[in-house]
């Protein structure tokens, strides 16, 4: 059966590898030459017996996406526009900081089924779900253009990484792996809307990955109005599941809380969100909603942003307010819809 070598995880190419007849250390050869010097074509995989490279080539498929677009924001950052080999678009954003890390923000699938009310990407439904090596391009497509190494990854991008799970976390170990990327896990955070099971599971990998959760709502009727997909995963068993995720873990996650004009951010909302997360080991982000095309739902003040914060702190919940970048070329949170220009 022919697979593209991307859509492997690192198991599956060692199993490719051991049926083809081959040592096992030339699992390590194309692994490296995939993920480590990123190349385009097995021709390039030099230490590898052309006889071999001929036979994987033939069965599993070597694709690269494209950069059919790249916008650059007053911040520094950058938003690409990547073709994969199907013709399936997705959306990867490059964010600096002055201190010299570079954070990705890389795409889990192309579009998104969750249909959130102030998330673009969900306005244009569901293409399909990414390959591991498709979320591992993205990282080294950004690194190239940037001219510097990826210190940091947020799975935030398009799509619900936990809709894609398997692939996501093939994904993760390849960024991880000491050999290839070696990006800390602790530098690697994966952003859900809150998929039970997804979040079950994450709890018993046995890597560091870092646990992000959208709540955006802590009353059900209002999250359930604007995140209707997550009607069927109440809030409080979401709570539930996140208490045994830190009990399993020992590691705190986080909550991203996007302030919305007369949606969440009534004082009640605010008071609901206190006692959400009470004994929770939990930090809150509080994020600035950024402008969607055609979408009446508007951001609040920052008087408002500064209130909550100020609230939060004297109820005694870790909570910053995120600074978005690339709101100008609508690469920030929530505007990923991966439009040509």
């Amino acid at each position: 059966m022919i697979a593209p070598i991307k859509s492997l995880s690192m198991n599956e190419v060692e199993q490719c590898v051991k049926s083809a007849g081959l040592p096992s250390f030339r699992t390590q050869q194309i692994l490296s030459w995939l993920y480590q010097k990123n190349v385009s074509s097995y021709d390039q995989m030099t230490n590898v017996p052309k006889v071999a490279r001929e036979q994987f080539k033939e069965l599993y498929p070597l694709h690269t996406p494209s950069t059919v677009d790249k916008q650059v924001s007053v911040d520094g950052s950058r938003k690409y526009l990547l073709e994969l080999h199907d013709g399936a678009l997705i959306e990867t954003v490059g964010l600096p900081s002055s201190d010299g890390r570079l954070t990705v923000c890389i795409s889990s699938q192309s579009g998104c089924s969750m249909n959130c009310s102030f998330c673009a990407t969900g306005k244009a439904g569901l293409t399909r779900s990414l390959d591991p090596g498709e979320f591992v391009d993205q990282i080294h497509i950004v690194q190239e253009d940037f001219e510097n190494r990826v210190t940091n990854v947020v799975v935030m991008g398009q799509g619900e990484p936990f809709a894609n799970y398997d692939n996501t976390l093939s994904a993760l170990r390849i960024i991880n792996h000491p050999k290839l990327l070696n990006i800390g896990a602790r530098h690697i955070t994966v952003s859900t809307c809150g998929l039970l099971k997804g979040i079950e599971r994450f709890t018993q990998e046995p890597e560091q990955f870092t646990l992000a959760v959208s709540l955006h709502a802590a009353r059900q009727e209002v999250r359930d109005e604007i995140m209707p997909r997550m009607s069927s995963q109440p809030l409080e068993k979401l709570k539930e599941v996140l208490a045994g995720y830190t009990e399993g873990t020992g590691r705190r996650f986080s909550f991203e809380y996007a302030l919305m004009r007369d949606v969440n951010d009534t004082e009640k909302d605010l008071q609901a969100l206190i006692s959400y997360c009470r004994g929770m080991l939990c930090h809150v982000n509080l994020i600035p909603l950024n402008y969607i095309d055609d979408s009446p739902i508007k951001p609040v003040k920052r008087q408002v942003m500064d209130y909550w914060k100020a609230q939060l702190d004297n109820a005694g919940i870790a909570c910053s307010i995120r600074a978005s970048k690339g709101s100008d070329i609508a690469a920030a949170c929530g505007q990923l819809a991966y439009k040509r220009r």
